[in-house]
This record gives C-alpha cells, sequence and structure tokens, in this order.
C-alpha cells in the first residue's frame, strides 16, 4: 500500500497578541485520517522532527486530494504529549494540494508555509516548516514506530528482530509481487490541458513511469512534433509566495500600542551612525625638505579606516568629507583622526585629534546640524603642535541628511575614484515631450538632371530619431505627402529638426535636393486638443559646397509646407501601461493635484546568491526602486548575501491605479570595470490600488529571475510599504476619469506608431540616467522598463490563455450549477429556484431589482475572502515554473532569429511577428474579464466599495420607479444626438479601465 509522509519540523514567529506563551502542537488530516505531534509549552518557536504516516488508499486519487494541517494551542494540555479536550485555539491552518506531492523520498524538500486564517477573527502569523512526500512503500521505521505507538517498554533486541521480521516479510511479498507495467503515450499525446499519468501503485509501475516521464521530458526537451505545445499541470511552489513579517519599525510599534512618537524612519529598523565630517586644516606645518606638504586625513575607528583623497603642496587645505561607521561594528570606544603627509616611502605624521564614542553627541533630524569646530592637533605623545582640524562628530542614523554623501564603513576597500558607485541617490527622469511633424507638399524642386521627374520624399531627423515619409504619388517638381511624423523630445531641448527633400535616383543612391534645421526650442507647444496652428512654408536650402559658399545672394530657392507642434497635453509612455508608475500629461498645467503619499522602506535580502563566485567573492547588492519619474537607488552593502539596507524613501501619488517597481541588482563597477554589466538578481511589482489605506505591508517578496536553464529564485527581499491617502473625494472621483489624458482620446495616436515611441522614449531616459553621478547604467533602466516586454515568448502565450481558461472555469461552474438544478441534484435548491422563477414571472418588475440585490450580497460576502497580501510576481500565474528548454531557447533567442537557414529565418520572424500580436489580444482580454471580477473581489477596495454602494442604490431606485420610466431613459439617452455626446470615454468606462487585472502580477 502507497504511504503519505508528512514531517513536521518546526515553526517560527508565532502570534502572540495578549502575551500568551502557546503550548502547540500540529494535527494533520488526510482522506479522514488525523494524526497529531507532540504539545511544546511555552514556546513560540517550536521544534517538533517528527513523522507522521498516513495510508493512500487510492493513490491515483493523490492528486486531488488535499492535505490540511493545523497548528493548535493547547491552552490544558501538558508537555508529555496529552492533548487538552476543553480550550482548543486555532494559530494557523496550511493546505497542501495532493498534486504537489512529490513520489520519491529524495525529491522532498523542506518547505516554509506561511500559516493562514482559520476564521475571519482569527489571527495567523508565522510559518510552518514540513516535508512531504509519497511512496509506495514507506519507511519500515515509520511503520514499526506506528506499531509500537502503544507500548510503553519494548526491549531494543526484540524492537530489533521485529524489524528484521517484517523486512522479510515485505521482501517476501516483493518477490510475489504481480509486476505491472503502465503504457505512457508519446509526448505528442499530452497537450496543453492534459492531466499527467496516474501515479502507480507497485514499485515497479513507479520505476516504469519515472522512466517513461524522463522519455517525456526528454522528448519535451527536443522539441517534440511541430504545433504541439506540452503543458504541466502547475502547482504551488511554497518557496515563490510572500511571507509576512513584524520588524520592529516605528510604524509597527505604534499600531500596536508601543511608542506613538512620530519618526521620519518609522518603515525601517533605525540604524545608529558615528558621523565624522573632515572640512579642513590650517597652518599645517612643512614636512618635507622642500618645505611643501601633500596633507590628508585618516580616520580610524578599530580595525576600520577612512582615509580623504590627498592635496598636493597645500598647508590651508580644505577636503569636505563625511565618513559614517555603523554602530553595530564598532570595535572601540576611541575614535583617532590623523593628519598625514603622502610620500613616495613611508607616509609622514603631522599630527592627530582623539574623541571618546561616548562623550559624542547625538543628533537627531529635523535638528540643525552640528556645527563643526576648530581641533588643535597632538603629537603622538599628547602634546600640542602647529596646526588646527575643523571637525564634527555626531551620532545619528540613516534620516540624517548626511547619509547619502558619507563613506561607509563597509565601502572601505573601495578607492575614491569608484566611492560614488556604492552611494545612495536619487534620480529623476526628464520631462518627455512627443513632437509632431506633418509634411503637406513641396514646390520649385530643383533635381540634378532636369530630364526626369523626381521620386521624392522626406527625411526628418531629430538626435538619433530618423523617420521618413511614403513616396510621392506623383513624381513632379511639386510633390505631396500629406504624412505626419511623430519624435520623443526632452527638457531642455538642445536638439535641432534636421528635414531634407530626398530624391530616389536608384537602388541605394539618393540626392538631397533641399535641407532646412529648426531649433527644438523655437517649435510653439499645443496644450489644448482644439485646432492646429497653421502650416508654413519654409525655405530649403541646397547643400553647401565650396563654390556654394562664395555666393551670398540667394535668388531662388524650394519651399516646403510643415506643420510642427510640440503636443505637450499627452503623456510620454516609456513603459509598458499594464503597470505604469506615471500618467501625467508633460504640461504642467495639466497635471492633476495630488492624493496621497507613498512611502517605501527597503529593509534588507536575504539568500542572495553568490553573484561573485568566480571570483572568490558573494555579492555586492544595491536596489533601485522606480515610481513615477523619480528613481532612487540604495547604497552598495559590499561581499554580502543578506544586506541590510533600511532605507526610506517617499513618492507623491497622483492616480491610485500605478504600479511601484523594486529591482535588486550586483554591482559590478565598484573596482572601475566599465565594459562589465550590473547583474538583475530580482525585481518586484506593487499596484497601488491593490493595498488599503495607511495599512503598513512588510514582507519578504521573492526575487525570481528567468534565465535560459529556467526559473530560478535569487533571494528574497524584504519591503515596508504604506500608501496614505491625503484626499479621499480626489482618489474616489479618479475612478471616474480617463486613465490617460485628454488628447490620447480626443486625437490618439495612431498604433502604428505607439511602440517606436515608447521605444524611443526609453533610450532617451536611459541615455539622461546614464550620465548622472553615479550613473544608473543602460541594463538597469532596461530591466526596470521592461524593453522587451513586448516581444513574442510562448511562455506568456501560455500564460495568457490560461488566464482566460481559468476565467471560462467560472462559467461553466454556472452550468454546472444550472444542470444540477434541472436534474434535482439537490431538492432544496431546485424548489427555491421554481419559488423565485415563479415570483419573477409575476413580478417581472422585481427582475433588475433581484438581480442587483444579489450582486450586493456576493459583495459582501467576498469581503471575508478578500486579498490580505499585496499582489507579487506570481510563478504560478506566469507559467515561468514549467517552461521547457525548447520554449526558453525561443524566449532568449535574438529577434530577428539567429538561425542560419534564410528560409527558416523568414517563417520564423513573420511567426513570431504574427504570434506576438494574438499574444497581446489574448493579453487584453484576459485583462478586460479579471476587470470584470474586480467588481466584487475586493482586490481594489476602493473600487469594490464604490460598486456594491452603487447596486444598492441601482437596486431601491429600480424598486421605486415604475418600469416603464427607467426604459424611457435608458432607450432616450442611448438614442441621444450626437450633440450631446462627448468624445471622452463615459465614467463607467472609465471606472472599468482603472479596475486592478492580474497583468502586473506576470513576469
Amino acid at each position: 500500500m502507497a504511504k503519505l509522509v508528512v514531517e513536521v519540523l518546526n515553526a517560527s514567529d508565532l502570534f502572540s497578541g495578549d502575551g500568551h506563551q502557546h503550548s502547540t502542537y500540529v494535527e494533520v488530516e488526510f482522506d479522514g485520517q488525523s494524526q497529531h505531534t507532540q504539545v511544546k509549552p511555552m514556546d513560540l518557536n517550536p521544534h517538533w522532527n517528527e513523522k507522521l504516516v498516513f495510508n493512500v488508499r487510492s493513490p491515483g486519487e493523490l492528486p486531488t486530494s488535499s492535505i490540511d494541517v493545523l497548528l493548535v494551542d493547547d491552552r490544558k494540555g501538558g508537555a508529555g504529549g496529552v492533548h487538552g479536550r476543553g480550550r482548543r485555539h486555532s494559530l494557523g491552518r496550511v493546505r497542501i494540494s495532493g498534486i504537489s506531492v512529490p513520489w520519491d523520498e529524495s525529491e522532498a524538500t523542506v518547505q516554509r508555509y506561511p500559516l493562514g486564517k482559520t476564521t475571519i477573527f482569527s489571527h495567523a502569523r508565522g510559518d510552518l516548516a514540513l516535508r512531504v512526500y509519497a511512496a509506495a512503500f514507506a519507511a519500515e521505521e515509520a511503520d514499526v514506530s506506528a506499531s509500537f505507538c502503544g507500548l510503553e517498554e519494548v526491549d531494543g533486541k526484540e524492537r530489533n528482530v521485529i524489524v528484521d521480521e517484517k523486512r522479510t516479510r515485505k521482501k517476501k511479498e516483493k518477490e510475489n509481487e504481480v509486476r505491472t507495467f503502465y503504457s505512457i503515450g508519446d509526448g505528442a499525446a499530452i497537450g496543453w490541458g492534459a492531466p499527467p499519468p496516474p501515479p502507480p501503485v507497485s514499485v515497479v509501475a513507479q520505476a516504469s513511469q519515472k522512466a517513461a516521464n524522463s522519455e517525456v521530458r526528454s522528448g519535451f526537451s527536443r522539441g517534440g512534433p511541430p504545433g504541439v505545445m506540452p503543458m504541466q499541470i502547475p502547482r504551488q511552489n511554497p518557496e515563490f509566495t510572500l511571507v509576512e513579517t513584524r520588524p520592529p519599525v516605528a510604524a509597527h510599534m505604534r499600531y500596536w500600542g508601543g511608542d506613538k512618537a512620530s519618526s521620519m524612519y518609522d518603515l525601517v529598523e533605525q540604524m545608529q551612525y558615528l558621523y565624522v565630517s573632515v572640512v579642513k586644516a590650517k597652518d599645517l606645518p612643512a614636512m618635507d625638505i622642500s618645505g611643501s606638504l601633500d596633507p590628508y586625513v585618516e580616520v580610524k575607528l578599530g580595525n576600520y579606516k577612512g582615509v580623504t583623497k590627498h592635496l598636493e603642496k597645500n598647508q590651508n587645505p580644505v577636503w569636505k568629507q563625511i565618513f559614517a561607521f555603523s554602530k553595530e561594528r564598532m570595535q572601540s570606544n576611541f575614535l583617532e583622526v590623523t593628519v598625514k603627509d603622502k610620500d613616495l616611502g613611508k607616509d609622514d605624521f603631522v599630527g592627530k585629534v582623539g574623541f571618546d564614542i561616548n562623550e559624542v553627541p547625538r543628533r537627531v533630524p529635523p535638528d540643525s546640524p552640528l556645527a563643526p569646530q576648530w581641533y588643535r592637533l597632538e603629537t603622538r605623545k599628547g602634546e600640542k603642535t602647529k596646526g588646527e582640524i575643523m571637525l564634527a562628530v555626531w551620532l545619528g542614523t540613516q534620516a540624517d541628511e548626511s547619509f547619502p554623501e558619507a563613506w561607509h564603513s563597509d565601502a572601505h576597500s573601495i578607492r575614491h575614484l569608484n566611492l560614488s558607485n556604492t552611494r545612495s541617490q536619487v534620480y529623476f527622469s526628464p520631462k518627455l515631450y512627443y513632437l509632431r511633424v506633418h509634411v503637406f507638399s513641396a514646390q520649385d524642386l530643383v533635381p540634378s538632371d532636369r530630364g526626369r521627374f523626381p521620386d521624392t520624399y522626406v527625411k526628418v531627423q531629430i538626435g538619433n530619431q530618423l523617420r521618413v515619409t511614403r513616396p510621392s504619388q506623383m513624381k513632379t517638381i511639386n510633390p505631396s505627402w500629406h504624412d505626419e511624423l511623430m519624435f520623443v523630445v526632452s527638457e531642455p531641448f538642445d536638439e535641432y529638426i534636421i528635414i531634407s527633400v530626398e530624391d530616389r535616383i536608384g537602388p541605394g543612391k539618393d540626392e538631397t535636393l533641399g535641407r532646412m534645421i529648426i531649433p527644438v526650442r523655437e517649435v510653439p507647444q499645443r496644450i489644448e486638443a482644439g485646432r492646429f496652428p497653421d502650416a508654413r512654408w519654409f525655405n530649403l536650402h541646397k547643400p553647401s559646397g565650396p563654390e556654394d559658399e562664395k555666393k551670398k545672394e540667394v535668388k531662388f530657392s524650394s519651399k516646403i509646407c510643415l506643420r510642427i507642434t510640440l503636443d505637450a497635453g499627452y503623456h510620454v509612455l516609456d513603459e509598458s501601461t499594464h503597470f505604469s508608475s506615471n500618467l501625467q500629461p508633460s504640461s504642467k498645467h495639466l497635471k492633476k493635484p495630488s492624493i496621497g503619499i507613498l512611502e517605501l522602506g527597503i529593509l534588507s535580502a536575504k539568500n542572495l546568491l553568490p553573484m561573485k563566485g568566480k571570483d572568490g567573492r558573494m555579492t555586492d547588492a544595491y536596489c533601485v526602486a522606480k515610481y513615477g519619474n523619480k528613481w532612487v537607488r540604495t547604497r552598495t552593502l559590499l561581499d554580502t548575501l543578506t544586506p541590510r539596507w533600511n532605507e526610506q524613501y517617499t513618492w507623491e501619488v497622483y492616480d491610485p491605479c500605478t504600479v511601484i517597481t523594486i529591482g535588486v541588482f550586483d554591482n559590478c563597477h565598484i573596482n572601475g570595470k566599465d565594459e562589465v554589466r550590473d547583474q538583475r538578481i530580482g525585481k518586484v511589482r506593487i499596484r497601488l490600488s491593490t493595498l488599503e489605506a495607511d495599512r503598513v505591508y512588510t514582507h519578504y517578496y521573492p526575487l525570481l529571475v528567468l534565465h535560459p536553464s529556467g526559473l530560478k529564485k535569487h533571494g528574497e527581499l524584504h519591503l515596508a510599504l504604506r500608501f496614505t491617502c491625503t484626499a479621499w473625494i480626489n482618489m474616489v472621483a479618479q475612478y471616474g476619469k480617463p486613465l490617460l489624458p485628454k488628447m490620447h482620446y480626443v486625437q490618439p495616436i495612431p498604433g502604428r506608431q505607439i511602440d517606436w515611441l515608447r521605444h524611443q522614449a526609453m533610450q532617451i531616459v536611459a541615455m539622461r540616467l546614464s550620465k548622472a553621478e553615479p550613473p544608473l547604467r543602460w541594463e538597469v533602466v532596461d530591466y526596470m522598463l521592461d524593453v522587451d516586454y513586448h516581444m513574442f515568448s510562448l511562455r506568456r502565450s501560455k500564460a495568457n490563455f490560461f488566464r482566460i481558461m481559468s476565467l471560462f472555469s467560472g462559467i461553466t461552474a454556472v452550468c454546472r450549477w444550472y444542470n444540477n438544478v434541472c436534474y434535482w441534484r439537490n431538492p432544496v435548491t431546485t424548489i427555491l429556484v421554481h419559488v423565485l422563477f415563479f415570483i419573477l414571472v409575476g413580478f417581472p418588475e422585481l427582475i433588475l431589482p433581484t438581480i442587483f440585490l444579489y450582486l450586493f450580497v456576493i459583495g459582501i460576502w467576498n469581503y471575508r475572502f478578500r486579498p490580505r497580501l499585496p499582489p507579487h510576481m506570481d510563478a504560478r500565474l506566469s507559467q515561468a515554473e514549467f517552461t521547457y528548454p525548447d520554449e526558453l531557447d525561443e524566449e532568449f533567442d535574438t529577434f530577428p532569429t539567429s538561425k542560419p537557414a534564410d528560409l527558416v529565418k523568414m517563417r520564423y520572424d513573420r511567426l513570431r511577428s504574427v504570434a506576438g500580436r494574438v499574444q497581446t489580444v489574448a493579453g487584453d482580454l484576459a485583462t478586460q474579464a479579471e476587470r470584470m471580477l474586480a467588481l466584487l473581489s475586493w482586490r481594489d477596495p476602493r473600487a469594490t466599495a464604490i460598486v456594491i454602494f452603487l447596486v444598492l442604490v441601482l437596486a431601491v431606485v429600480i424598486y421605486v420607479t415604475p418600469f416603464q420610466v427607467l426604459e424611457i431613459l435608458v432607450g432616450v439617452y442611448s438614442l441621444r444626438h450626437p450633440r450631446f455626446r462627448s468624445k471622452l470615454p463615459s465614467v463607467p468606462v472609465n471606472f472599468f479601465k482603472r479596475l486592478p487585472a492580474k497583468s502586473d502580477m506576470l513576469i
């Protein structure tokens, strides 16, 4: 008989809201069988390390079964394992799907499951470590220990004899066993929705099944027959889920009745630092024979030493450098500041100043900065000497304004030239605009060959952006085009528009008939979506040559008619609209007022992979967060797999339906190597509309990255997040307004130009941020903005397909329910449906009120099951866990493809281009359907509250209003004159488009 083994290892961080130290045990239920562990008294982090063995009566039904694990507080039980029958208090529950149970002990790993609530009023916190697996024959020792569970004393020799007898008996049964072999179909027989073969019963069948499965997997890796897209039933991996935490931050302490004193950095743990500001020195003595001095300052605290840059031949140097020493790593209570003279050999000692750490003052912002003071230098023996140095020494936290610019003791091995690459910094994206060039016609063109009519087109170039019009339909010296070209430009508008008329003489041979240059800063701005400015005629100049420069008088010139505008009423898209963080127009006069504040605390990370293992080092990690036009970068913590940043940042929020992105990277530029690229560790996206206002979210987010070899977890990022609403009325009103500015709907941008414009906007942002100090490099910006998100991927197509299928399952459930009603599967339900049917037939005016009232009840009922965790990158939804090597090879292939055959290249590119459009359509369909479900699912708590309030009001209004009146109002409104129609989307459409979908959870 097959066995199911559940190893209960330990639990951690259990809830103790009343200060009660729990006496806990774990109860496991499976297939009507129930077992429990011993009681661990007075422990919030108990360890059991016990095995619970269950019989699997029908192995084929294991994938559809579930294992319920309940953590119980036995307040009347004893330590000896006797469970009290009086007061049983649940501390959390875990439900494990049978499909996730491996059929091999060697494949089973220890998983930590977050504890879920058992009731709406219960408090669950912490996680439970379990190891679950199934086998045709469970461990003999577990069976024997179960057979002796009722005995108190058993002789050791007798127990060994019984074990040997049992092993011999099972060995004989194995020899006499009927060997059954299962026929496993070819990989072509398994499609996207095909279930896996049932688990085996016998040992030999299990071996044959395992071999067949490996053969099927190898068939998948070879690509399989054409047209077949294999699919494995997804299962949730607990390693890829969120883990809620309770870090000792001020926001949590105030929430749970702690200190109510306000703090600037209440979302992160306070980290103490010793700050030393070295300003300047004066009257330093000359140390060289030539009478010169090359001074620098050495700040030493225990084993940590910071050094300023040295200044050549300067007896009154000015450094203005700040050093920060972490209090956690302080190994001495004495700070020594030494001035030295830089020499070729051993540096000369000039003088020093010492400080006792216990006497250093403490500064708490917003107090004013500590004023530096002059200190007389001393000799090694403590005697006063010539020269003074100006210093400021104080104790502070990471909230100090000197923190970002300070030299940290964590980076003590970094040279001054590369020190800026390790500092925290705040960046702002450049303000982007759309530039529209409407090319109408040209007059009096003069080709070099007067005997032929020119085949002309217009070329427009701004920076590295180049666009051309279609060739003129008429070959004449007065051609017309009527083409509209759009570009992306950024402030301060220091670029030029170069417009030239080209004559296509032959293949690959063009002649310039005229050219003109216009500065971008001279182009007029257009804010409103009204009339365009009038078109103007511009003179075209011939390409200048040595002889033409001598001619000063211009008697004749060709002309071109253009209309050039700088459209400031649009929002320039530099990221995908599915997870956009900024929806504001370019013009500051059209921007919306702020509705709230977003606060992000980047606490720490754990279990990071060693990204520099080949160099004998670990990981130099830093975080980048992007919301709106503001980017932030934390300091780099060197050579550690568990960095602790504890940095907090704030953004103004103008729209709740936006997404913040946080990425983690490995710094590869601390040694000054510009040719290398920072490595990706992972990123997290969180939609603000799914967060409750004024609630502090503290969780560990898995850092998932998809590689050509498969999905890998690179660690976990610890974040604290809080969205504070400052204008509730404005925020609620946002749900009825268009998502994008007005001009996107009145004068929409052609779809063929959107992708090209987004790519150009990304290029401008990446180029501008790469020139900052420290630079935010191209690879970081590309990863944060998802440059290649629109490219075809079979994995994403499968994910969108299953998103649609999961939504259709709701329709299937309704049909199944109706079929059960028709066949009287539940007589009570069928009778109630008949009664309701006859009532609605007799009183048709009650149909709509009943529907709205039913929707209201569903919304109220779903409030119990509303999401308690913020959204995150879902590996299961993204189909990232179950991709096959051929799919990954296709996803990471270059575009165009790098395949050698020309015919394959042409067909492959065509397939990817078409499939990319199909993928987008499928994703949009899934997004709309998910928004329908989001109406009453409380995923966006404010939107669902609005919906259930409106349906309740509609139910009352329709009930008290005659049905004929409602019909007349609806008919007249739907048939209203176009004069009374607006080009902007209606309020219901705007509200629907703002509802959250699962597109921002895709990897």
